[in-house]
């Protein structure tokens, strides 16, 4: 080889990274290929020095040897949030707990902070969005009020260490890490570089000191998590905070979890005084009427592992208007017409001209396909006038051909519904299936949507 081909094979490429998202290209680009974010393509120095071998802080040991007492579970105090967690914190795990704004993140978290610190265990509570006395006055709105829960208003990375050197934390909260920054890098607070380093510091010293720390992440509109993707990744559990302004009602979901399961989901309700676990949330989203009602059925959803009971709503209405309204709430719009769609052609019932309102009972929002069934008899027990059967469940996904699937987790979903006092639930099945009695309960097999119906007396046969 040439010497120009050396020198040339010698120099590094240019790198370019997204100062948004952190997403890398060879060449400059004016819009971002990972975020669509503009003019956030900038030249990065490539890496000039390499790794050599050092020494170890602490010598490999067979895997039987490593002690996992350390790492026992300890309760945040807040039983729902155990339940997502797998059983509660982990010292030395860093969690990431991310919302939208307004949705409780704060107050929950603080609740976990006074609970750990009645447990006496001391707690450190870092805010960079708000100042100590707008905290302290939630927290004696709340009763969060402890001597071993101490509270630090900071937004530089070097004085949070020096908080965590000199309080020596069991539970490190950080809100938000987006607010935090270290002074010796470039960039703004937020930023890809920011966010790395700091949630890196603070990872690091979580692992060294067996701290449990919980990080506060904000979501952009899309509801993703703001910041580098590599975020999630080099934290143990990843939850989401959600949940509809209008309603009190909250649910922290695990989208990543090393400790325990991912399908777990914890429900909470949020008022004035507080924020409380919901240990059984079914009556939040089910009227109790003192007489049948036409056009209500009771759906039986998973929410994780947890099945839930929320009653559907539907009202039918003459209209004079060329192109009757569909107006849904907390169901899938698109869903509720197919479902039109199936009982106009099998089961004879003709909503071409009338208005269709569907909705959920108490801010529910129910987008599994097993509530078809349920959505099927509201509507058609709105068109007929005709109740359906008291103490009745419905359950179900219906095919475009009116013929009803199976659902996951049916035993699960009886078992539920036969706790809280029903009767009769109507499930998939064969033709002429069987109908048989489950936990006290009578559970009646139907191949479609039609037997269905007919079976509770909502249609006649064609």
């Amino acid at each position: 080889m040439s010497r120009t081909g050396a020198r040339s094979a010698a120099k590094p490429r240019p790198a370019y990274r997204c100062s948004e998202c952190g997403w890398e290209t060879a060449k400059w680009v004016g819009r971002c290929g990972e975020c669509q974010a503009w003019g956030s393509v900038a030249e990065v120095a490539a890496p000039t020095t390499r790794a050599v071998a050092g020494p170890v802080t602490r010598p490999a040991v067979p895997i039987g040897e490593v002690s996992v007492e350390e790492s026992a579970f300890r309760s945040s105090g807040v039983p729902e949030l155990d339940r997502v967690l797998g059983g509660g914190l982990v010292p030395g795990a860093a969690i990431l707990l991310a919302g939208e704004p307004g949705v409780g993140k704060s107050t929950l978290l603080l609740e976990v902070a006074a609970q750990t610190a009645r447990y006496q265990r001391r707690t450190l509570y870092v805010t960079g969005e708000e100042s100590a006395s707008q905290v302290r006055l939630r927290a004696d709105r709340t009763r969060g009020v402890h001597e071993e829960l101490f509270l630090a208003a900071e937004t530089d990375l070097g004085a949070v260490l020096s908080h965590i050197e000199e309080v020596r934390p069991e539970l490190l909260v950080v809100d938000s890490i987006q607010t935090i920054s270290a002074g010796d890098l470039d960039g703004v607070p937020g930023g890809v570089t920011q966010v790395k380093e700091v949630a890196a510091a603070l990872i690091r010293m979580a692992k060294t000191r067996n701290i449990t720390t919980v990080l506060v992440g904000h979501v952009t509109k899309d509801g993703s998590i703001a910041g580098p993707r590599v975020l999630e990744h080099v934290v143990d559990v990843v939850l989401h905070f959600e949940g509809d302004r209008n309603s009190r009602f909250r649910m922290v979901r695990a989208m990543k979890n090393r400790f325990g399961p991912v399908d777990e989901v914890g429900c909470f309700d949020l008022s004035a005084e507080g924020i409380v676990a919901v240990t059984d949330p079914t009556g939040l989203f089910v009227e109790n009427h003192d007489q049948q009602v036409p056009g209500t059925c009771v759906a039986v959803t998973m929410e994780g592992r947890r099945p839930l009971l929320a009653e559907v709503q539907a009202l039918v209405t003459h209209t004079a208007a060329e192109r009757p309204r569909r107006t849904t709430s907390g169901l899938d719009s698109s869903r509720v017409a197919m479902v039109l769609a199936v009982l106009h052609q099998h089961c004879g019932i003709r909503l071409h001209q009338q208005d269709v309102f569907a909705s959920t009972v108490g801010g529910a929002r129910l987008v599994e396909p097993a509530t078809d069934l349920a959505i099927a008899v509201a509507l058609a027990s709105a068109s007929t006038g005709r109740p359906a059967p008291r103490g009745v469940v419905a359950m179900g996904e219906l095919g475009l051909a009116g013929e009803l699937r199976k659902v996951r987790d049916l035993p699960q979903r009886i078992a539920e519904a036969a706790r809280l006092g029903f009767q009769v639930a109507v499930v998939p099945g064969r033709s002429g299936g069987r109908d048989r009695d489950v936990d006290g309960m009578r559970v009646i097999e139907v191949s479609d949507v039609a037997s269905a119906l007919r079976l509770l007396s909502l249609v006649g046969d064609r």
